[in-house]
């Protein structure tokens, strides 16, 4: 199935660069930024301003990772301008063959756009807005159109950034709200079964060499990874499926899937916000939670913070609206879905030949170091086999 959704989408992308090079028209998705034109911008942009016009823009550096991504400079006319229209945007595309490979196998392009459509508008919490959100299913080619939040940001998070406990405390006050909202909300719900499972979502990533990726990393991150856990490397692919398989006949909420730290951001009210939906899927909440903390947080803050975290983390869910779930089950969900971060970063530092260079090396590598550590004190792996 995965062979025949790559030459699928090799066949369409090589139509594509027939018109490659050509101005896109307001009804087509453009295949590249340059093919991008004020009249269409105009199209999407101003459709609910009448006589608002782009007048021109300018395109930002070029900036590829999973996805391809550039900052628009817009001027709009008087119009426009008085109806306060987005003069500084964020954009991401998959308009390289690699990227539409990985986006599509993967369900990102498709699972973003959906986030950005049908349920971001109904949570109450720190993330970015769309203005514009496309896949083309046929070919993947895709466009996302963000407010470039950089004006209201204090500060976008890396591997270095120092995550203090009132930010840390902000980051589960924002996973417990959408978590809990999500649970609690019958048209949430009925809205995020247009995303597949976080056990999907794992399973199509195999088409692009999650498997073989994820296994070579963990051998390549050795220097990184607490000897006592190194020793199990045959046990930890296996156990990362018996993690997958927890998410399967429970109640979902919404995952953003994907919140290492760098996804993160400061607000200027020194909140934390969240970016980069593109892993977002059905699932439970513990693994959002147990990836936010590990990643987020130096060893030393996270063994003494986690378990207060947590327990705020739950009452907060359960205020919001999800279900009431004791400290000890949740303890064990939080060590049991540690897991499957780690995998997210050992492919990450040794990807196949069908992913692009995502991160980095020494951010994989801090990722690891805190992830694998946090499994080494926890005890994820025996908490895979004994719950």
């Amino acid at each position: 199935m995965t062979e025949a959704i790559v030459e699928k989408i090799a066949a369409a992308y090589e139509r594509d660069q027939a018109r490659a090079g050509k101005k896109a028209s307001i009804d087509e998705l453009p295949l590249s930024y340059e093919a991008l034109t004020a009249e269409w911008l105009t199209h999407a942009l101003c459709r609910s301003v009448p006589g608002a016009v782009v007048d021109k823009f300018e395109l930002g550096p070029v900036d590829d990772g999973s996805s391809n991504r550039r900052k628009i400079k817009i001027t709009y006319n008087s119009k426009g301008q008085s109806a306060g229209l987005p003069a500084a945007l964020f954009c991401k595309a998959s308009h390289d063959l690699v990227n539409r490979w990985v986006l599509s196998i993967s369900g990102a392009a498709l699972s973003e756009a959906t986030f950005y459509r049908s349920v971001r508008d109904l949570l109450d919490i720190e993330a970015p807005r769309a203005y514009f959100a496309e896949v083309d299913e046929e070919s993947f080619n895709s466009l996302i159109i963000l407010g470039d939040i950089s004006d209201s940001v204090a500060e976008f998070c890396d591997h270095e950034t120092v995550v203090s406990r009132s930010r840390a405390e902000s980051q589960m006050k924002l996973l417990a709200t959408m978590h809990g909202s999500v649970y609690g909300s019958p048209e949430l719900q009925k809205r995020i079964q247009k995303f597949i499972t976080w056990p999907e979502n794992l399973q199509k990533t195999l088409g692009f060499g999650m498997r073989e990726g994820s296994n070579q990393g963990f051998l390549d991150a050795e220097s990184v990874i607490p000897a006592r856990l190194y020793r199990r490397y045959n046990e930890i692919w296996p156990l990362t499926l018996v993690s997958a398989a927890l998410h399967e006949n429970v109640p979902h909420t919404l995952q953003h899937g994907d919140v290492h730290l760098k996804n993160w951001y400061v607000a200027s009210n020194d909140q934390m916000g969240l970016s980069d939906w593109q892993c977002a899927g059905r699932g439970i909440w513990a693994r959002d939670v147990a990836y936010t903390m590990a990643s987020s947080l130096q060893p030393d803050d996270r063994r003494a913070w986690e378990r207060d975290l947590l327990k705020e983390y739950l009452e907060l869910m359960h205020e919001a609206g999800g279900p009431k779930v004791s400290f000890d089950d949740g303890w064990l969900a939080y060590r049991q879905q540690l897991i499957t971060a780690l995998t997210w970063w050992t492919v990450t530092l040794s990807p196949p030949g069908t992913m692009p260079d995502m991160q980095p090396r020494d951010t994989a590598l801090e990722f690891i170091r805190r992830i694998s550590i946090a499994m080494d004190d926890l005890d994820t792996l025996d908490a895979l086999m004994s719950g």
